[in-house]
């Protein structure tokens, strides 16, 4: 049997319009706005999942979804001592660990974690999937969505940042572990 998961891209927030790494902040009026004008654009689903940030479980909650889990998996990529900082902020500051953090995949922010090991851990919530688990939503932060696509295609990691997840789009995943397809991101909007 075939899985569907639906991972929808969380809504935006004071630091993803800063360009900063995520800080814990709660949906803006403008994201929190525009979720609930997506509410019902999403089809049933038999399990709801977020990733465990405020801004995943408050855009869960104006889509109008209730979300059964968060899984430590679906976690945004941890920013560690960069958190709430942009990244042009860090590069001036720290331009070597900064160049390494963006150039090897497998080097991690000083404090949190790298893209290879945020990668893995989706991959391993993706292939863990019960083929009768049907569809899944999973409200998630964009680190997510890149990490699911990176691993559904068989790219390699560092493919990581050519995937561009904008806010509130609904990235489509089928199959079973070990065989993926993507459907690219689209916006939700309801109706």
């Amino acid at each position: 049997m075939t899985s569907r998961v639906l991972l929808v891209s969380a809504a935006m927030t004071a630091s993803l319009r800063r360009a900063a790494f995520d800080d814990g902040d709660p949906l803006d009026a403008s994201g929190a706005a525009h979720a609930r004008a997506a509410a019902g654009a999403l089809p049933a689903a038999e399990a709801v999942v977020t990733s465990p940030s405020v801004r995943c479980r408050e855009t869960a909650e104006a889509l109008g979804l209730a979300a059964d889990d968060a899984p430590a998996e679906l976690a945004g990529l941890d920013a560690g001592h960069w958190r709430g900082r942009t990244l042009e902020e860090v590069a001036a500051a720290e331009p070597e660990a900064v160049a390494r953090w963006l150039d090897d995949p497998a080097a991690a922010i000083p404090g949190g974690e790298s893209v290879a090991d945020a990668c893995a851990r989706v991959a391993h919530w993706l292939d863990a999937l019960r083929p009768a688990a049907g569809r899944v939503v999973a409200v998630v932060e964009p680190e997510a969505v890149r990490a699911a696509a990176v691993h559904a295609t068989g790219a390699p990691v560092s493919a990581f940042w050519r995937f561009d997840v904008p806010p509130l789009s609904c990235t489509e995943l089928t199959g079973r572990a070990g065989r993926w397809n993507l459907r690219l991101g689209a916006p939700l909007t309801a109706g």
